[in-house]
Parts: C-alpha cells; structure tokens; sequence
C-alpha cells in the first residue's frame, strides 16, 4: 500500500517562497499559493535571477525585463504582490555565503513562518540532472532559514536595521522525490493554468504545443499523481522540514 501524505501545516499567516529564476514556482506550486492566498495568507516571492539565460533566441538583456514582467504577471493570478530579485546572473549562482546572506536578508524582511523553496538535491528523482541553480538557491534557501535567527551570524543585516527573525517554522521544498506533504489544490488549480500561461514567451520556446494544452496537462497531469496518495485529491507535494 503506497504511503499517504500529510497534509501541510495550516497554523501559519505569512511565507516567502525562494527559487532561482521565473516559472520555477509556476511548475506546479502556484496552485498551492492560491490556494493559500484564498485562505488570507501572505505569501511574498524572492528570485535570485530574472531568467535571462532562458531563451536562447533572446539576448540576456533582452530577456531579463521581459521575463520580469511575465513573473509578476503571473504572481499577481494567484494573489501575490509582493515579488523581489536579487540579480545574480542566471545559470552561474554559486552556493556561498553572499547567497545566503542575501536570502537571509529577505527573510527577515518577510518574517514568514513558512519558507519554500525548490529541490535542491543533484537530481529529480534520480532520473534527470538537477541544474546548478536550484541546487544552489535551495541549499541556500535551507541554510538562510536558521540564519535569519542567529545575530552573529551576518550581524551587518541588523545594522541596517534587518534584526534576527527565529520565527521559520518549517522550510517547505516543492519537486521533491520524497515528499512528506501535500496540498488540496482543487481549488487553485485553474488559475495556477494561467499563472504558467502567463509565461507565454519562454513557454513557447519549450513546446510546439497549444500552450494553454501544455500547461494544463502538465499541471493536472502531475497533481493528479501526487493525488494518489492525498485521498485521491489533486494535490501538490513538499518535502517539509521542521525547525
């Protein structure tokens, strides 16, 4: 018999959800933000780049605003508003300390009960390659969630006037191969469609396909699998981390 989910921690009022580039969070967690949202949470957006090493028939310079432009536009479908870069260059992040200072910085900006992030790990799921820059914001974004509490270490943030926050609960990570979690995404799930959608531009580099097929059927498809194991429900899945 397959193991059942949990269902995700509902006593929270704000997250911050840190990935690396645009449609990182589009991918199949949105529905969950919306669903979220609806229940009047806060979830804010931090992305250490704007993805403009994503389309290779666009230069950077080029990419970058537009790519911009299209995340917010997406943010705003399931209800988020707040949505900050940090510009490191797409494709070459480094896990390090200037990385996890600056995710700390956000954190204790934000003051979220709950962060999410993306895998982090070198592969999904043992079957493809994961890239250098998830591996690197997710490991960091893992790290930042106990620094943001601790005043010694980056004591600089507090002299700016960032002071300690110790009140991360837990650090959620979506597109894990070993989730311990899930959301109910019935409800999020056609807008999470149109938030995807609303990445017109690189998506139509991706797929010859329709583009609103492509994003449904990816996005229905994979929480109709992750339902299996959430009572049948489509669901969207996260390997929790309590702190």
């Amino acid at each position: 018999m397959t193991e059942q989910l949990e269902p995700m921690p509902v006593d929270w009022r704000r997250a911050l959800a840190v990935v690396a580039h645009p449609d990182d969070l589009e991918y199949g967690c949105a529905a969950a933000v919306a669903v979220w949202t609806d229940d009047g949470r806060e979830v804010g957006y931090l992305l250490a780049t704007r993805g403009e090493a994503g389309i290779d028939t666009l230069e950077p310079e080029k990419c970058a605003p537009l790519r911009e432009r299209e995340q917010r536009a997406s943010a705003a479908v399931v209800g988020v508003s707040q949505v900050e870069f940090l510009d490191y260059r797409d494709g070459v992040i480094e896990y390090g300390v200037e990385l996890r200072r600056d995710i700390t910085a956000a954190i204790r900006r934000c003051r979220p009960e709950l962060v999410v992030t993306l895998n982090h790990r070198d592969t999904w799921g043992g079957v493809a390659w994961n890239t250098p820059d998830h591996r690197a914001v997710g490991r960091a974004t893992l790290d930042a969630a106990a620094d943001a509490g601790n005043r010694w270490i980056f004591p600089e943030l507090a002299e700016r006037g960032l002071e300690p926050w110790n009140g991360v609960r837990w650090v959620a990570v979506a597109g894990s191969a070993t989730p311990t979690h899930a959301v109910d995404v019935t409800a999020g799930l056609e807008r999470s469609v149109r938030s995807l959608l609303a990445h017109r531009t690189y998506i139509e580099v991706l797929t010859d396909q329709d583009p609103e097929e492509y994003c449904r059927a990816f996005l229905a498809g994979n929480a109709e699998v992750s339902g299996e194991r959430f009572g049948g429900r489509p669901a969207v899945t996260f390997e929790l981390f309590a702190r």
